[in-house]
């Protein structure tokens, strides 16, 4: 989350949303989070950040403000991320590093996009995924 931080904020997001397990820079206590700041380099005090417990949750509030829902998953509706183009607030949804993004989830994106790979693995570590995503989308 770190590593997700520090380079959302150099992409000029204004806003993570959280959802189910994912570590937030402030643990339950009120503490902050020395394994996240440490990679973030503070980026986590310059991006604002909030929590839900579920990814519908989180989808639903940001739709309520008219923001476009994209996600970043292999699909066989996906659409290559270089050839994505939008003009309007964007909510980009990324999975976790094992199961990736739910079908559920994936029936509430407006869009779905996907990164070309060339090698033998399947993915990218998730955060790099994001940065890729997440300067594409910034242009």
């Amino acid at each position: 989350m770190g590593s997700i931080f520090r380079t959302a904020e150099c992409a000029g997001v204004t806003n993570i949303i959280l959802c189910g397990y994912t570590p937030c820079p402030i643990d339950r206590f009120g503490r902050k989070r020395s394994d996240i700041s440490k990679i973030a380099l503070g980026a986590e005090e310059h991006v604002s950040w909030k929590y839900s417990e579920t990814t519908e949750g989180a989808i639903r509030m940001v739709k309520d403000e008219n923001v476009v829902v994209i996600a970043l998953e292999q699909d066989p509706h996906a659409v290559d991320y270089r050839s994505f183009m939008v003009s309007t607030k964007i909510a980009l949804i990324v999975g976790n590093e094992v199961d990736g993004i739910s079908r559920e989830i994936l029936g509430l994106a407006d869009h779905i996009i996907y990164i070309p790979l060339h090698g033998v693995k399947e993915s990218l570590n998730v955060s790099v995924a994001t940065g890729i995503a997440l300067f594409q989308l910034a242009e």
